[in-house]
């Protein structure tokens, strides 16, 4: 979580946005995407990416065929739920820095589970995001059995209300120095040993590209135990066009082609029109 030209192959798949004004870019009137809900990926987008308020963001989402806008706390989700829209990843009781790998937050991040578990189960949501905090000294395979202690906590509790409980893979090379959850192997190891079907990964791809490159085959070994994927440009984590190093439209064939059935979001920070640029990233994504 944090943090172009045009694109040819978007426009002429109609994806790219027709902007009408330049008075306000938050708002700038386009054509919808008509192949993004049609296409075999459930498309999200991350609403810290984006200044415009949530409301406009969850307006302009559905107008492109999204299906949902994430990473919102419980106050959040009703204002895309009236746009028709769900938010496949809740805000969790954890945070970066600070998260499973310590036993002295344990219970502390156990009462929050049991508070906001109902309520994202209430509200429909699939998805609550949890992190494995920073190493601080913690050994990888200290941090992994510590997470794995906690999980299994609020697994029972996860199971009964049918709400997956994802960590994220982040990069701790460029944005989230010394974060323990930094590499698949390591985050695939951890869901084995909690041992349950409602814990799995958020593979961010933008993360792993930095980290470990390989993206496709490693999806593709790994794919049972991905819940969620997360797109961004690298270098710099902005649009997903021609300007970065991969190749996204052949990304998510492959992922489309494991038979994912969860949901895949942009977390991208657009350089240009935000809109258009999102557009143009849905058609590249529409596989």
């Amino acid at each position: 979580m944090e943090s172009g030209v045009t694109r040819r192959e978007a426009l002429a798949l109609g994806a790219a946005a027709v902007v009408s004004s330049a008075a306000s870019r938050a708002s700038a009137a386009f054509e919808p995407v008509p192949t993004a809900a049609a296409g075999r990926l459930n498309q999200s987008v991350c609403k810290w990416c984006y200044s415009m308020s949530l409301d406009d963001l969850a307006a302009n989402a559905a107008k492109l065929g999204l299906k949902s806008v994430e990473l919102l706390t419980e106050d959040q989700w009703p204002v895309v739920q009236k746009h028709g829209l769900t938010c496949a990843v809740a805000m969790g009781p954890t945070s970066i820095g600070t998260g499973w790998n310590r036993v002295e937050n344990h219970d502390k991040f156990v009462e929050g589970s049991e508070r906001l578990l109902p309520l994202v189960a209430k509200a429909g949501l699939p998805n609550m995001i949890v992190f494995s905090g920073n190493r601080n000294g913690i050994s990888d395979e200290e941090g992994m059995a510590n997470c794995a202690k906690g999980l299994k906590r609020i697994m029972p509790l996860a199971e009964k209300l049918g709400v997956t409980v994802i960590m994220e893979l982040l990069n701790s090379k460029v944005d989230h120095h010394d974060y323990q959850c930094d590499k698949t192997p390591w985050g695939v190891e951890l869901c084995k040993r909690v041992g349950s079907d409602r814990f799995k990964l958020l593979y961010d791809i933008y993360h792993m590209q930095i980290m470990e490159g390989d993206v496709i085959r490693t999806i593709e070994q790994n794919h049972e135990y991905i819940a969620h994927y997360h797109t961004g440009g690298n270098p710099g984590r902005n649009e997903i066009d021609q300007s970065q190093e991969l190749n996204y439209k052949r990304v998510a064939q492959a992922i489309a082609d494991t038979g994912f059935k969860g949901y895949f979001a942009h977390e991208f920070i657009p350089k240009r029109d935000p809109m258009k640029s999102l557009a143009e990233a849905i058609g590249i994504c529409t596989v």
